[in-house]
């Protein structure tokens, strides 16, 4: 192994940035944001990047080409976390991408075009509801009101922005030009089982998911939970029971579509007292945004058949709707000769999770690069990456590197 133990060392070195230590929680435009920040800087340097923060908070290195001022290649992740975190989560992708160009500026290799290793914040939405700040304002499709977004201490994202060292007055000035851009590529760990079911070390994604979330209200009649006769009920809770087993077999109908109902709640919520209302949410998601907008109608016309026959009311709002974004064809055939070259059988998946790359779809052409990690767990301190795997991942990337050639963003059919 070449790259994986260094990898390893530096990604558990870039874990004490934390305000939970031993735990790891690093929100955007945080003190210790500011202090990943600051550490990753010194590492693009040592790299032969020269380095910079933009605007909006993100990491930006730049290794130039065989001749300066070349388009580039992005590369990268994000460096913000979730309340404790793993370590890996997006981590793992930008310090790959920093070990690759290291590598290349170690042997004195310059490529026919840049390359842009990105950090960026905010992609977990943790500590203000807006996400991928960093990867949209390098997109130019920032919202325009995202900067009064306030925190759960009243803090408007502009004014942490401001006290970071950003600048607000200039997240416009971020989007890049579609002209010096060639794509963007994310190396990641995959958040999910599926590699490591199949005794994969990598896979190459095809897309990330598109996304349908409601928030659904059953109202009934509460009563005591004593003296009313079953069949005399109108229990909303024994409806919303019926409906939840309806979004599992919803998600289960077809392959990639999944369903997920993530919470539930009875009112008034007394043991002795029969619920007379009942919300809980949906969250539907598939790689394919005609199959997931038609499992939607389906199933809630189930959810409106199970109400009537239970005589209870219902209320679906919907409250999220977010389209794939699509892996470019071009990008990933070379990303699965590269995994091919290194002896690894290439294996194409879907992503459920969200993630920087979503934004950069609306720029460039994008490709994502999984790695296993044990027992799909993410987003807890139990994530886990091998040394082998990491040590894969950046000899995968360096050896795509080496042969990438640009592709049209218009090329080929969409999965």
């Amino acid at each position: 192994m070449i790259f994986g133990p260094a990898l390893m060392a530096r990604l558990d070195d870039f874990a004490r940035h934390s305000a939970d230590r031993p735990a790891l929680t690093r929100l955007y435009l945080t003190q210790e944001h500011r202090a990943a920040a600051d550490q990753l800087l010194i590492w693009m340097r040592e790299a032969g990047m020269a380095a910079h923060l933009d605007a909006a908070g993100t990491v930006v290195g730049r290794y130039e080409g065989d001749t300066p001022g070349l388009p580039a290649l992005l590369l990268g992740s994000h460096i913000d976390t979730v309340r404790n975190a793993g370590k890996y989560d997006g981590n793992l992708g930008v310090l790959a991408a920093v070990a690759a160009v290291a590598e290349l500026n170690r042997r004195g290799e310059r490529l026919p075009y840049a390359i842009e290793v990105l950090g960026f914040g905010d992609e977990e939405g943790v500590r203000f509801p807006v996400t991928l700040t960093g990867s949209r304002a390098v997109a130019g499709t920032i919202a325009p009101d995202a900067l009064a977004a306030r925190d759960r201490d009243g803090i408007a994202l502009g004014d942490a922005l401001k006290e970071f060292g950003g600048d607000p007055a200039g997240l416009a000035a971020v989007a890049r030009d579609p002209a010096t851009v060639l794509g963007f590529v994310e190396v990641h760990i995959e958040q999910g089982p599926v590699l490591e079911s199949r005794g994969l070390p990598l896979g190459i994604v095809t897309a990330i998911n598109g996304a349908s979330r409601y928030a659904v209200t059953v109202t009934g009649q509460a009563g005591h939970a004593g003296t009313v006769p079953m069949a005399l009920r109108h229990d909303p809770l024994a409806a919303a029971a019926e409906m939840v087993l309806a979004v599992e077999t919803a998600g289960g109908a077809e392959p990639d579509l999944v369903a997920t109902v993530g919470r539930i709640e009875a009112k008034p919520g007394a043991v002795n007292v029969i619920p007379g209302q009942a919300t809980f949410t949906i969250d539907l998601r598939s790689p394919r945004d005609g199959s997931r907008k038609t499992a939607a109608a389906g199933l809630l016309h189930t959810l409106a058949v199970i109400a009537a026959r239970r005589g209870v009311a219902l209320d679906i709002q919907p409250t999220h709707d977010a389209p794939a974004a699509h892996c470019h064809p071009g990008l990933m055939r070379q990303l699965g000769q590269a995994v091919a070259r290194a002896g690894i059988i290439p294996h194409h998946l879907p992503s459920g999770a969200g993630h920087d790359a979503m934004a950069l779809a609306a720029l460039c052409p994008m490709a994502m690069l999984f790695v296993r990690c044990k027992g799909g767990i993410s987003h807890n301190p139990a994530e886990a990456i091998t040394v082998e795997d990491a040590d894969l991942a950046v000899t995968v990337l360096l050896d795509f590197l080496r042969r990438f050639e640009p592709v049209s963003f218009a090329e080929g059919p969409r999965p």
